[in-house]
């Protein structure tokens, strides 16, 4: 090897972008469908969101659960995902193919939904009442929030970005991963993803609407 060639720095951003994809899926994605779930015992009114929150906040050691499991992927994958962004070299005026639309999609909905998770932790976890000491305060935490005309705007737009950031991710992991040969088996998991996005929205604004 020449000295030269040994100068030139290593070129990681393959594996970097791979780490990024996987944690999209897991354990982002597994997270907010945990989430999702958790959300909707709102249905079921004050008490069985608020005795969902209690078993959440007593699980053993989940201070570092919650760091490992979700905290620190959901900063790497969105921190990186800024970088991707910063990057990335967006030409949709130029060629206005549904791929193009789609990759600026991504990438401005991705932004949007790293702002607004970083939003809601700060609001939820980080003001007033804290809900590891009084989960059973966190259904009146919600909906004192949510009753500010602007706090729910940012929630509705929130939701929607994370809900296609995430839908339409998986079908970028599976064709990137190398999931689905084919135009076809590309286009039939392009329609699963577009319902499951939309039954994401449905469902998370479903749960929003039950604080309301």
């Amino acid at each position: 090897m020449s000295t030269a060639a040994a100068a030139v720095p290593a070129d990681h951003s393959f594996f970097l972008r791979r780490v990024h994809s996987l944690t999209g899926i897991v354990p982002v994605g597994a997270y907010v469908i945990e989430h999702l779930f958790s959300n909707l015992f709102a249905l079921r009114g004050p008490e069985a969101y608020n005795a969902q929150v209690t078993f959440l906040v007593s699980l053993p050691m989940v201070l570092v659960l919650e760091i490992v499991f979700i905290w620190a992927p959901i900063l790497y994958h969105g921190g990186y995902g800024v970088v991707i962004w910063w990057r990335g070299d967006s030409n949709v005026t130029q060629y206005p193919w549904t791929g193009n639309w789609l990759y600026t999609l991504q990438r401005y909905s991705g932004l949007a939904a790293f702002a607004y998770i970083i939003y809601h932790t700060i609001q939820q976890r980080f003001t007033g009442t804290h809900l590891l000491d009084h989960p059973d305060q966190a259904f009146t935490k919600v909906a004192q929030a949510l009753s500010n005309p602007l706090v729910f705007a940012i929630y509705v737009v929130g939701i929607v970005a994370v809900s296609f950031h995430f839908a339409y991710g998986i079908w970028l992991f599976a064709v990137k991963w190398g999931l689905t040969p084919g135009e076809r088996a590309q286009r039939l998991l392009g329609y699963a993803c577009t319902a499951f996005g939309g039954a994401l929205i449905g469902l998370w604004l479903a749960a929003l609407m039950a604080f309301v």
